[in-house]
């Protein structure tokens, strides 16, 4: 069981660190400061108050981009949410480079 959860961690950690290079460089530090382990007791209100924010995007400045982002910092931390980020981020990088070949193909 231990071994499995420690699998889990790897795997999604590699697919964040993945996600993590094609991002700006502003987003991307902040964002590996709150996945180091030393940032757990931030890492989780600021999941949860992302959540909170993305299920309230019919206001200015708060958006539905929240949500997702939330969950995925949630998902350092909460065993059941590992499997189905890392399968949402595997099927979101797949989309990606269907429609990046298809946009390759139109031009």
């Amino acid at each position: 069981m231990e071994c499995e959860v420690i699998r889990d961690i790897d795997r999604l950690n590699r697919r964040l660190d993945r996600f993590e290079r094609h991002l700006p460089r502003w987003i991307a530090r902040p964002l590996r400061w709150l996945r180091a382990p030393s940032s757990r007791w931030v890492r989780i209100p600021v999941g949860l108050l992302l959540i909170v924010g993305g299920l309230f995007s019919f206001l200015p400045l708060l958006g539905l981009w929240m949500l997702p982002l939330g969950l995925l910092l949630l998902a350092q931390d909460l065993p059941f949410l590992r499997r189905p980020t890392r399968w949402l981020l595997i099927r979101l990088e797949r989309q990606w480079l269907r429609f990046r070949r298809r946009k390759r193909r139109q031009a």
